[in-house]
């Protein structure tokens, strides 16, 4: 997609959250403009899909990903990466390489972080410990305590970056991996309640930390037909100032951001961008003054 089609789309297609007065029309002194790109179960698809695939014909591939990443930071360099997790299994790649790769490349691609999703264990917690080496971006799970496995330590509950004078706050979730997992592959790694996490780490970003924004790595899923079943729609509602959820797990395709409201009756905008490597999730923050005004966003195919 070129450049000139990609903002058209942006503004006519665009998932839209506006706290205040539009900031598209220019940016003058005191404007600033953060861009979020985002992936989610990519399953180890490192190669485009053959061109006779019944689904995704020609789609899909992290050399044609690359392109569109570096175009969009060309564009913006206030630019974040990051991914919602299940980073491996789904091709000889990950049972040849265990995981190699894949690290390899993300770290090309200059990824800022990611979460771990269930299949990130499929070789275990020492497979997975044997590949951070390969990654040179941070894991950020709050809800996963590994105190008591070879993990212990290996990743952070958050990561404040700093953009052009804006500090984003990031903080992941993981799955429940009981049911999902074998025990013998996550061993003694146990899963902390992710909304009572989430009210702690979010308040220490927002208080302590002063973030102007905070985004969410999730692996919990978008929704389920439970509703006490965690997952992103849940979070939303029962949080707060979380600006931006990135969702994974359920491979659910949205063209753009969804809204909900979160427990104080505001704004979240929530994402997932299907699987297989073959969208890009893209989504813009507009700031006035320091202030978060509007956010918007898209998904565009690989």
């Amino acid at each position: 997609m070129n450049r000139r089609s990609f903002i058209t789309n942006s503004l006519a297609g665009a998932g839209y959250m506006s706290l205040g007065p539009s900031l598209l029309s220019g940016c003058s002194t005191g404007k600033k403009h953060i861009t979020i790109l985002h992936t989610n179960d990519v399953h180890s698809h490192l190669d485009p899909f053959p061109e006779d695939h019944a689904a995704f014909p020609d789609m899909g591939g992290i050399a044609r990903r690359a392109t569109l990443i570096s175009q969009i930071r060309e564009e913006n360099p206030n630019t974040l990466l990051f991914d919602a997790g299940d980073i491996f299994q789904g091709t000889p790649y990950f049972n040849f390489y265990g995981g190699e790769l894949e690290f390899r490349l993300m770290s090309m691609l200059k990824y800022n972080a990611a979460t771990l999703g269930n299949h990130d264990f499929d070789n275990g917690i020492d497979g997975l410990l044997a590949q951070l080496p390969y990654a040179k971006f941070d894991f950020l799970c709050a809800n996963y305590d590994f105190s008591n496995t070879v993990m212990d330590g290996m990743t952070s509950l958050f990561k404040v970056f700093e953009v052009d004078g804006i500090k984003v706050g990031v903080f992941g979730l993981g799955i429940d991996l009981d049911g999902l997992v074998t025990k013998k592959l996550y061993k003694e790694t146990r899963y902390l309640d992710p909304v009572e996490i989430s009210l702690d780490t979010v308040r220490v970003l927002k208080e302590e930390k002063g973030c102007d924004l905070i985004l969410c790595l999730s692996h919990l899923g978008h929704e389920y037909r439970n509703p006490q079943t965690a997952s992103d729609v849940v979070l939303a509602s029962r949080t707060q100032d979380i600006d931006l959820i990135i969702g994974g797990h359920t491979h659910t395709f949205l063209e753009k951001p969804v809204i909900h409201r979160n427990r104080k009756d505001e704004q979240v905008l929530v994402n997932q961008v299907g699987c297989y490597g073959i969208n890009l999730g893209r989504i813009d923050f507009y700031f006035e003054q320091g202030k978060l005004v509007q956010g918007q966003g898209i998904t565009i195919s690989v």
